[in-house]
């Protein structure tokens, strides 16, 4: 059978989709991410917040009419909205055929050929049982891969339904995971992207003790040029993790740190850790420890019980860190979490005002930070010719995949996508980088 697989939200769940994929083809299917002629669309979705939600939705609603039109087998829906919301699918959307939760994606094979032979198949295994082991068809570019190191989360944050939807925190065997590396590194990957809901903790549950230095170290042996750390909470820096940040090399100075907040009193109401004191003070050591760290973390404004001078406090912390990357958010009503029951919560509106006025205060960190890279030869991975701005782009150790600006920048020759370069910076417009390749 030819079978399309669409996936949404983060870059766990891509992972999943990959590994599915690998499954089909190894059963002698065709794979593709065109779900138009195929005899059957996976739609591996996100079910994190609303916006999310109303993604999947529309995904699942467009698939509906390929159906409709002929253009289309079947749908199977699977991943965290499916977990999430498996009784009211079947109701409110007759579009899909089957569906499988997080818990289930090895089961993939059975149940597309189950959907494709006219069954309505459901697949929901235990969420906190599932591997993460297996072979993946990786997709995207061929010099950047995410490397999963462990599933789910323990931390039980009051806002967040993803332990509900992910299972508790399941670290991976360190061998396994650098034989996953070592095959990453003979295709050519060259930036080696760490991921899980919190890489901080990895190996504490398997081990007895953390082993993310460790981790690091071993992976730093491989022919990587860059290693990329997604994410790690501010409760787990120690001296040992931050010297090995530090000292290797191949791990890039970037670090993805979600804070969501700085008030001590809500963080604390939200099960999360630190105050505006003690992550400025952590923040502070980073810097000082790590030479040319660039800071990326997650806001939410408009959490329950969330003030004027909470707010106020939290618009003066990122000011006063300097954080130069920031995803701020407004705060998402999700029913099944703590918080979606607490008192005193903030109006949409409200919320909506704070937002954009953090988005202004964390711009003007981000100018500043661009400003001072005038003059400066930086390394930038080249991702190719842009044809819209008529020049080469890339990304620095400064810019992550998708989520970051980009480096234009003109050359003198021809620059394969996946190679590096020295580009002199020139310029900023609109928040990337712009630049001349230097000789």
């Amino acid at each position: 059978m030819k079978i399309a697989f669409i996936s949404l939200g983060c870059s766990k769940n891509l992972i999943n989709t990959q590994q599915m994929m690998a499954l089909c083809r190894a059963a002698g299917h065709q794979v593709t991410g065109e779900p138009e002629r195929a005899d059957v669309a996976v739609l591996n979705t996100c079910g994190f917040i609303d916006a999310a939600k109303s993604e999947a939705i529309e995904h699942i609603i467009a698939l509906g009419e390929l159906k409709k039109a002929g253009k289309l087998g079947k749908l199977l829906v699977c991943g965290c909205l499916s977990q999430r919301y498996r009784e009211d699918i079947w109701q409110e959307l007759p579009e899909v055929d089957g569906m499988m939760g997080t818990g289930s994606y090895d089961d993939i094979v059975t149940a597309v050929e189950r959907v494709a032979a006219g069954e309505k198949p459901e697949y929901f295994g235990d969420i906190s049982a599932t591997t993460e082991e297996g072979d993946r068809l990786t997709t995207g570019a061929s010099y950047t891969a995410y490397l999963k190191i462990a599933e789910g989360c323990d931390n039980f944050c009051a806002f967040c339904i993803i332990p509900y939807l992910r299972g508790r925190y399941r670290s991976r065997p360190m061998e396994n995971i650098l034989a996953e590396a070592r095959n990453l590194a003979d295709a050519g990957v060259q930036e080696l992207i760490v991921i899980a809901q919190d890489i901080g903790p990895y190996g504490k549950d398997l081990y007895g003790e953390k082993k993310l230095p460790e981790l690091l170290k071993e992976l730093c042996k491989l022919p990587f040029h860059w290693v990329r750390l997604h994410y790690l909470y501010p409760d787990h820096f120690d001296d040992e993790l931050i010297e090995t940040i530090t000292k290797e090399p191949k791990i890039v100075k970037y670090l993805d740190i979600p804070l969501q907040h700085c008030s001590g009193r809500l963080l604390k109401a939200m099960n999360r850790w630190g105050d505006e004191e003690s992550l400025t003070a952590l923040l502070t050591d980073l810097r000082a420890r790590i030479p040319g760290l660039v800071l990326r973390t997650s806001l939410i404004c408009g959490l329950p019980g969330e003030t004027e001078e909470d707010f106020e406090a939290l618009c003066r912390f990122v000011t006063n860190t300097r954080i130069e990357r920031a995803g701020v958010f407004q705060y998402s009503r999700e029913e099944g979490t703590r918080a979606a029951t607490m008192p005193d919560q903030v109006s949409e509106e409200v919320a909506g005002q704070r937002v954009n006025r953090l988005v202004e205060l964390q711009s003007a960190v981000l100018d500043q930070y661009n400003e001072s890279r005038l003059g400066a030869v930086m390394e930038v991975l080249c991702e190719g010719f842009d044809g819209g701005a008529g020049c080469y782009a890339g990304r620095t150790y400064a810019d992550s995949v998708e989520v970051d600006g980009r480096v234009l920048f003109t050359a003198p020759g021809l620059i394969p996508a996946g190679e590096f370069v020295r580009v002199r910076i020139t310029g900023a417009e609109d928040g990337d980088l712009v630049g001349e390749m230097e000789e």
